[in-house]
């Protein structure tokens, strides 16, 4: 068995494979996915020494935890057993899959975790978090709820999701925060100005995710390319007309720095991400095999003070066009306000 660079969320987290797997787009959001290759891409990462997998209970309307929880019976007990899960909750939706809102009221809260230790076939959830803030309930309640299911043993540390400095700060004088997830790349840096140093200064690690802007600055991502209907970016903003040609000409000029270090333009992506601190620990999004094994060569790049300034002349903090989310997501972001 591999083993890769670890890291530790926050000063009361776990100590964490360097890159994390995102399993979201193995059961929703990015069109279909080959549930074979899922979970052999699962298999291969504990194989590489991935310890982190990310989840989330409305990830497929329970798929995605039905599908962890299938890779890791199946896994070798040993690799099974360095196997920490990171779970969202909160989201509701429909039987149509529509977005129906948050639930963050402290009997909902165990309810969830209840169906998440059924789906995913374990006794305790490794990281628990809300998948964005229920504007009806005050952090202190949802957190509470957490800390309360901490104290049974059913979850062993506490995370939140896409919140702004403000909550963060409650949330910790609430219960310890082991950390926060939060979209963070490349061309999304609306972190470093408040929520990074409120995170550092409360001692809270940040688990990156979209640190390929949804494949946009993976290098793969073409203008031409046919997005299926059910497809985030097919109605994401960033991939829009206009906006996705000219996002697409800032690939263009990383692939040139990339080509010149010897490396793919996602694995320069990650490495930066990487780059920003020992405290924070990108999600990967990786659906199949190669993609992972591109990702993990991320972990061998090393970018020195000339190429990160290279880097960020070619692709500005604030150069992408379009926002994260369409409008009516974007409001559920405690983060964006």
């Amino acid at each position: 068995m591999t083993t890769i660079q670890t890291r530790t969320l926050g000063t009361t987290g776990p100590q964490v494979s360097a890159l994390g797997l995102g399993c979201m787009g193995m059961s929703a959001l990015y069109g279909a996915a080959d549930r074979a290759e899922s979970i052999a891409t699962i298999h291969a990462a504990l194989e590489a020494g991935v310890t982190l997998l990310d989840t989330g209970d409305f990830y497929g309307m329970g798929h995605n935890e039905l599908l962890i929880g299938e890779a890791l019976r199946a896994a070798p007990p040993a690799r099974r057993e360095q196997a920490l899960v990171s779970v969202k909750f909160g989201a509701l939706r429909g039987p149509d899959g529509r977005w129906l809102g948050y639930d963050g009221r402290p009997e909902a809260v165990k309810t969830f975790a209840a169906y998440s230790l059924q789906r995913l076939g374990v006794d305790h959830l490794d990281v628990y978090r809300l998948a964005r803030l229920d504007p009806a309930v005050p952090v202190e309640e949802t957190v509470g709820a957490v800390a309360e299911l901490v104290e049974q043993g059913y979850v062993r540390h506490i995370g939140l999701s896409e919140v702004g400095a403000g909550t963060l700060r409650r949330a910790a004088a609430t219960a310890p925060i082991a950390d926060l997830q939060i979209e963070y790349a490349l061309i999304t840096r609306g972190i470093e100005k408040e929520i990074l140093p409120t995170a550092r200064e409360l001692g809270i690690g940040i688990t990156a995710y979209g640190v390929l802007s949804r494949g946009l600055i993976s290098g793969h991502f073409t203008a031409d390319r046919q997005l299926a209907a059910d497809d985030f970016r097919a109605h994401s903003p960033r991939f829009q007309g206009d906006n996705l040609h000219r996002n697409l000409r800032l690939v263009d000029e990383l692939r040139k720095i990339a080509e010149h270090k010897g490396v793919s333009v996602a694995q320069i992506a990650i490495a930066w991400v990487l780059s920003r601190g020992e405290d924070i620990v990108p999600l990967i999004g990786a659906r199949r095999r190669d993609r992972l094994a591109e990702a993990l060569g991320a972990l061998d790049v090393t970018l020195d003070a000339a190429d990160l300034a290279a880097v960020e002349e070619a692709v500005p903090a604030d150069a992408v066009v379009g926002e994260r989310y369409a409008a009516a997501q974007m409001a559920d972001l405690d983060s964006e306000r």
